[in-house]
């Protein structure tokens, strides 16, 4: 049976030596990356942004600026895609070799429908965060009520005992 032992520790163990006396004494961490960047041979970037329904070579069927009513929108995308199945439909039973271009239609406004969703996204993450925090202050007032009812009752029966114990 052979053994062998453990493999040295890698060289930057060096740069912790006095971490048990002084925890500062390490390394300070690198700097959080800023801009583009590569992982993996693929480039990434830390701009959270979403590109624009032009910039990836799809027609946009809603209108353009910051205020856009999203919820018209998308009834309006949802109406015109409902419209678009019916029509794909009937392009099917009457003349089946032209279903391409009503596909291609659906498909344009599915595109459309998830880059409106997509900028609802940040919005949503928002919301869900607040709704958590809410909660959790929620759960904090019921604790410490809960806390205080405990200790009133605990000092009323303290009071109780003290009152027996005095009393005759």
């Amino acid at each position: 049976m052979a053994t062998a032992t453990y493999p040295p520790p890698p060289p930057y163990y060096k740069l912790y030596k006095q971490y048990c006396q002084n925890p500062d004494s390490g390394p300070a961490p690198p700097p959080p990356v800023q801009g583009p960047y590569v992982l993996y041979g693929a480039n990434y970037t830390t701009d959270d942004v979403l590109p624009g329904l032009e910039e990836q070579g799809v027609r946009q069927l809603y209108p353009e600026g910051p205020n856009i009513d999203f919820k018209k929108e998308l009834r309006s995308l949802n109406r015109e895609l409902q419209l678009h199945l019916l029509e794909l439909a009937d392009v099917l039973v009457e003349r089946p070799s032209q279903y391409a271009r009503r596909v291609e239609d659906i498909s344009l406004i599915f595109k459309n429908l998830h880059h409106l969703l997509n900028s609802l996204r940040p919005h949503q993450a928002r919301a869900t965060l607040i709704h958590i925090l809410e909660l959790q202050i929620e759960r904090r007032k019921q604790a410490m009520e809960d806390i205080r009812r405990r200790r009133e009752e605990a000092q009323r029966l303290l009071k109780d005992a003290l009152g027996t114990l005095d009393g005759p």
